[in-house]
């Protein structure tokens, strides 16, 4: 049996860097997926048994002998997968020590935190059981796309769908959702991944991965909430890294040297982020109510990228492509740290193809990378392929 799990990327509708000084942000996920696939090796006398991942993407396969790991962990129990935990300092040091010895190539030596949470994760819920788990995804690395969380938890929801610790059918056909209790599981073992790989994460990317829909987040509380709203984004990654921390202490500094107008512009992000949550959840029971949703989003989308300009966390090629889409009257804003990164263009129900292709085929002209995916649908999903 082959398990096969997918779990979306995420976007920042509203509120980044606002969020830190005390405002409303909102979340939401994208249908832009990392998939996972987890088959387990049937013993064999003539084959060494290993445990072996594949990053079809980066077109790496890294394998550790069962041996070897059982070495690496030689007093080693294995943990309860119901109970999520963090990985401690000498667990971590053995990690590493595996890790070391693929010889990642020096162009990718950034995969090796991503390797590490494999790792834990896997010998975690999994033990020394040997495998192949293949992993691939829709999501561009370091975009701001939460593809690090993306992968966390659908690693997670693999690994634990065939444990004792969730509830699923796995004779159903064709992609499933967990029941809340299961989600619960899978989102907290998915924070422990991103804790290896990020150090302090939020834990906002995993939960809107693990859950879908829309999260507004405040003072580091979480709302979770359905939208009534189908929309459909244009997602360009301009492919400029970003140094989320120097953008972060860029505003900070600004609200320093001008603290009542920084004040009053991290309100108005806030006002921002509470409408777009009322517009979102409205009821949509006609065209024409969609098509005014669309451009109250609209509107809130251009005066939040407003204020992200004012707070210095604009780039060159985010007003590139923000006058780009501006040509075909779309609006545009930045989403995440800024500075780089990528930029969301709202695709209006109405708005033709041929004028999609036209502006994605000028934005591709500068380099740039582009997807359209729907927003705020499921979160991770489970499925099931059995040998004929």
């Amino acid at each position: 049996m082959e398990v096969k799990s997918r779990a979306p990327g995420k976007i920042i509708l509203a509120g980044e860097h606002a969020v830190v000084h005390g405002s409303t942000a909102v979340a939401s996920s994208i249908a832009l997926y990392t998939y996972v696939s987890l088959r387990f090796s049937t013993p064999s006398s003539d084959n060494e048994e290993s445990l072996k991942l594949v990053l079809k993407d980066v077109d790496l396969e890294f394998s550790w002998p069962i041996s070897r790991i059982r070495e690496a962990f030689p007093d080693y129990v294995a943990l309860l997968s119901s109970t999520p935990a963090s990985c401690s300092v000498d667990g971590t040091k053995s990690i590493e020590a595996l890790v070391e010895e693929l010889s990642i190539p020096e162009a990718k030596i950034g995969l090796a935190s991503g390797v590490s949470a494999f790792l834990w994760l896997y010998l975690s819920i999994q033990g020394y059981k040997p495998a192949t788990v293949v992993i691939s995804s829709d999501l561009p690395l370091g975009a701001g796309l939460g593809s690090s969380a993306a992968f966390c938890v659908a690693l997670a929801a693999a690994l634990l769908s065939v444990t004792d610790s969730v509830s699923v059918d796995v004779c159903q056909q064709g992609w499933h959702s967990f029941g809340e209790k299961e989600l619960d599981l899978v989102n907290k073992w998915a924070f422990e991944g991103e804790k290896i790989i990020h150090g302090k994460p939020s834990g906002i990317d995993n939960t809107v991965s693990a859950y879908g829909n829309i999260i507004s987040f405040k003072s580091g509380n979480l709302t979770r909430m359905k939208s009534n709203v189908y929309l459909k984004m244009l997602i360009t990654n301009t492919k400029v890294g970003r140094n989320t921390k120097a953008l972060v202490a860029g505003v900070s500094e600004r609200m320093l040297r001008h603290p009542g107008a920084m004040a009053f512009v991290f309100s108005a992000v806030d006002s921002i982020s509470k409408e777009l949550t009322t517009v979102l959840q409205s009821p949509t029971p006609d065209h024409l109510s969609a098509t005014q949703i669309e451009e109250k989003v609209e509107e809130l989308m251009e005066m939040n990228q407003g204020l992200l300009q004012s707070m210095g966390v604009s780039h060159a090629t985010i007003e590139t492509v923000l006058q780009t889409t501006l040509k075909y009257k779309l609006a545009s804003k930045l989403t995440g740290a800024g500075g780089g990164g990528c930029v969301l263009t709202l695709l209006p129900t109405l708005l033709s193809a041929t004028i999609v292709d036209k502006v994605i085929a000028e934005l591709e002209s500068n380099g740039f990378q582009c997807f359209i995916a729907g927003i705020g649908g499921n979160g991770v999903e489970i499925s099931f392929e059995h040998s004929s």
